[in-house]
């Protein structure tokens, strides 16, 4: 049975300078996986291992270098389902959590579906996830975005103190707010999976959920196929792309159109921009986007080192 996997990092505007990075990071993220079912490992541990490797990564906003929601403070969510069991498990809006994706693999291997706020970081604590200080968290570009933010915003005493101040960066708008990463694999057993991790969008309403951890929106797996979004969750929630995806497999198009005609929906029947990557039974690859850009990286049987682009 052929192995597969294939990471993103985030969907949106990639500024030049940061582009190589993006990319290093997500090729490093893929191999981190693809040893994984090299070795004969799950695809589930292949894509945690993977997003572990991106939320590690400041890079991309998830775990560290995570953005800030308007209070100045950092609230994560991840996702993952294994196609085989149609097990899921997600979690909203916890904070001092390194890595969100494995506390989502707990609760994928509890009773649960989901679970939230202090609830969630109970959880983490009864499983023996330790919390991290906040500020392990925060960089000093996501924290620029942040003071940029306050600074365009009256009155002047909304702000809070969350870090070392240092120069300032134009707000984040529009296509530059997403972010989210993600991986999807095929085993040596034909098993799929996918995994899914935010911070969420820049300067977020406190509270606010989009589609990560939540089931047919940015991340499904099945037996035909897996897939991780990226983008404007609220419309991604909407239109449950990700499971569009997955029935566009199942209706017998390939990988790379499935991916193509899911995010078709996205640009005919919504404004909000985004992206997603899938991998099939078959072990094929697809991504599409309709945003600026999209980093990502994938590698199967047939090569020797992982292709990326954005």
């Amino acid at each position: 049975m052929p192995v597969a996997i294939i990471v993103h990092g985030g969907a949106g505007t990639i500024a030049p300078e940061r582009s190589d990075s993006a990319q290093v990071g997500c090729k490093e993220a893929a191999l981190a996986g693809y040893a994984i079912l090299q070795a004969g490992g799950s695809a589930l541990d292949a894509v945690e291992a993977a997003v572990r490797s991106l939320e590690d990564n400041p890079e991309y906003n998830a775990g560290t270098g995570a953005c800030l929601d308007k209070n100045g403070n950092i609230e994560l969510d991840a996702g993952m389902m294994d196609g085989r069991a149609l097990q899921v498990g997600a979690i909203a809006g916890i904070e001092r959590i390194k890595n969100p994706i494995s506390l989502a693999r707990k609760v994928l291997e509890s009773e649960h579906v989901l679970l939230i706020g202090k609830g969630a970081e109970q959880f983490a604590w009864e499983q023996g996830i330790e919390q991290c200080a906040s500020e392990e968290l925060v960089t000093e570009r996501q924290y620029q975005l942040w003071q940029a933010a306050r600074d365009e915003e009256e009155p002047r005493y909304y702000r809070r103190q969350v870090g070392s101040a240092g120069g300032l960066t134009p707000k984040a708008t529009g296509d530059e707010k997403h972010g989210t990463v993600g991986a999807v694999a095929l085993d040596m057993s034909g098993a799929l999976a996918a995994a899914t991790s935010t911070g969420g969008i820049h300067d977020k309403y406190p509270g606010r959920v989009g589609d990560v951890p939540l089931v047919g929106c940015g991340f499904y797996a099945d037996e035909t196929a897996a897939i991780s979004c990226t983008g404007h969750g609220e419309d991604f929630v909407r239109l449950l792309i990700a499971k569009r995806a997955a029935d566009f497999v199942a209706g017998g198009q390939s990988a790379l159109e499935s991916a193509r005609s899911a995010i078709a929906v996205l640009s005919a029947r919504a404004t909000g921009t985004g992206g997603l990557i899938l991998v099939d039974r078959k072990g094929e690859v697809g991504f599409a986007w309709n945003s600026s850009n999209m980093s990502y990286a994938y590698i199967h049987d047939d090569m020797n080192e992982p292709a990326a682009g954005l």
